[in-house]
């Protein structure tokens, strides 16, 4: 079912102007794009302890139905929440279209907007956010804790519906080495999201966004991971850019969060593979607004049937995206953000009937809905973290979201001033 170099740029584009929001699901990697539409069947609602572990068993029954029945397409998209007691949003789709990398002709920016034409509410206030991370550097003392990532929110209300479609191409345009996606989340299992969040968001629900981090892929018997941890962020001047990412990279702090990322993801993957390769020092990876640190990961699989899901429920969630140890970060999170995550920091993509597929982490993401886009950003808090500085980490992560919104005003970050 895999498709690993269907088409050319030009279709892929074709893809990306064929995306209709609410009946589609649109996922691009470095390595091809699909277009999902319509659904033949959904995944049932599950919510419960295991509703995690038992995910791969029941995507892979859904699959094999939807075989038997005669649907020629044998794939699941869409999109799994932080929370594993929450449901899933995956569905066979009545037709799917894949073609090769998005690619772009130089140049072109997004439609520009001024920052009065949005409402914008920061959840928390900057101010509480610092006190958080003040609250949680206190908790890392008693030694119990490693890491825990602590996230905010920005909710921009418009005078207009937000138009999903331009925002879709506005991402992908400007990441195209990353993973741009589009889920529709419109019927199933509700997670508290934009539905309360404002009034005037009639319309399709909509988890969107550009995710730079690969939770895991799978093509036949090999996989791949690359887990993303320690960030700076990037500057227009080359000069100054240059030199943040030579600091990140020198950064024992940095480099100390990265290295709990791997370990725990190798860690997860071992009991998998007959193969594992894990570097030992990381990367750099860039994308438009920030540096990461970045560690590929590669491995061959002992049972080539094991699929991408069950390999991705596996590793969800990384301390990249929670901390560590993971029960306990859990629980700080539900204790200390005030609002639920959805599906921030969980996964999306697809697998199919052989068990390939790819998972993105979804970070770099709103989740949209008539007028109401709810943007998220996190930052993982270690001994040695300053509130400040998480708190510019996140303005800064905001801003790949808000580039796509054409806006671009360093105040929408909910950055201090002065």
């Amino acid at each position: 079912m895999l498709k690993q170099d269907a088409g050319s740029a030009a279709s892929a584009t074709a893809l990306l102007e064929e995306y209709r929001a609410g009946s589609s699901f649109f996922f691009s990697s470095p390595q091809r794009t699909l277009l999902a539409k319509g659904e033949w069947a959904r995944l049932p609602d599950y919510e419960g302890p295991d509703g995690l572990k038992s995910l791969p068993r029941r995507a892979a029954e859904l699959l094999a139905s939807t075989g038997q029945s005669g649907h020629g397409t044998s794939v699941v998209v869409g999109a799994v929440p932080f929370d594993h007691t929450k449901p899933a949003q995956l569905v066979v789709p009545m037709t799917i279209q894949w073609a090769g990398p998005l690619g772009f002709d130089p140049g072109g920016q997004a439609e520009q907007h001024p920052a009065s034409a949005f409402e914008m509410r920061a959840v928390p206030a900057p101010a509480e956010y610092e006190n958080g991370v003040n609250r949680i550097l206190a908790r890392l003392e008693q030694g119990d804790l490693r890491k825990v990532v602590l996230a905010r929110s920005l909710h921009l209300t418009s005078s207009a519906a937000v138009d999903i479609h331009q925002l879709l191409r506005n991402l992908a345009r400007h990441n195209t080495r990353g993973f741009t996606f589009a889920a529709n989340l419109s019927t199933g299992g509700d997670h508290k999201s934009l539905r309360s969040a404002a009034a005037g968001s009639e319309g399709p629900r909509t988890l969107i966004g550009a995710s730079p981090e690969l939770l895991v892929a799978k093509t036949g018997p090999y996989i791949k991971a690359n887990p993303l941890a320690g960030s700076a962020a990037r500057s227009d001047d080359p000069y100054e850019d240059e030199r943040r990412a030579a600091s990140l990279l020198a950064s024992a702090k940095d480099r100390h969060e990265h290295a709990v990322v791997v370990e725990a993801v190798a860690e997860a993957l071992r009991p998998y593979c007959k193969k594992l390769d894990v570097p030992l020092e990381p990367s750099l990876v860039q994308t438009n607004t920030m540096w990461h640190l970045s560690t590929e990961i590669n491995g061959e699989l002992a049972d080539p049937s094991t699929s991408s899901l069950e390999l991705a429920a596996a590793l969800h969630p990384t301390p990249a995206v929670c901390g560590t140890p993971t029960d306990l970060a859990r629980a700080v999170i539900q204790e200390m953000e005030p609002f639920e995550r959805g599906f921030f920091t969980g996964m999306v993509g697809w697998c199919d009937a052989n068990g390939d597929g790819e998972w993105a982490v979804t970070i770099r993401c709103a989740e949209v809905e008539g007028c109401v886009i709810r943007l998220f950003a996190g930052a993982g808090i270690v001994p040695g973290s300053s509130p400040e500085a998480e708190l510019l980490e996140t303005s800064a992560k905001f801003r790949t979201m808000l580039l796509a919104m054409g806006l671009n005003q360093p105040q929408m970050a909910g950055r201090k001033e002065g």
